[in-house]
């Protein structure tokens, strides 16, 4: 199920992006800066959220043994 909406959210950022630069070559828009900006953070956000939700959880319960074995 995370790894599913990891998936889902990563795909909302690159279809963040790509409404972005088409909208860029198609319109001009006078305060595009601001769009820019927030569509950015917007961008950043939800692909680090789903990169958050996809990674494997695996190696950290690896490093958790590890450490629990050496004490």
């Amino acid at each position: 199920m995370r790894k599913e909406l990891g998936k889902w959210l990563m795909d909302i950022a690159k279809y963040l992006t790509t409404a972005v630069l088409l909208s860029s070559v198609f319109n001009d828009i006078k305060e595009s800066w601001i769009i820019y900006f927030v569509v950015s953070i917007a961008i950043v956000l939800t692909l680090l959220a789903g990169l958050w939700l996809v990674r494997e959880r695996r190696i950290i319960w690896e490093q958790l043994s590890c450490q629990c074995l050496f004490l």
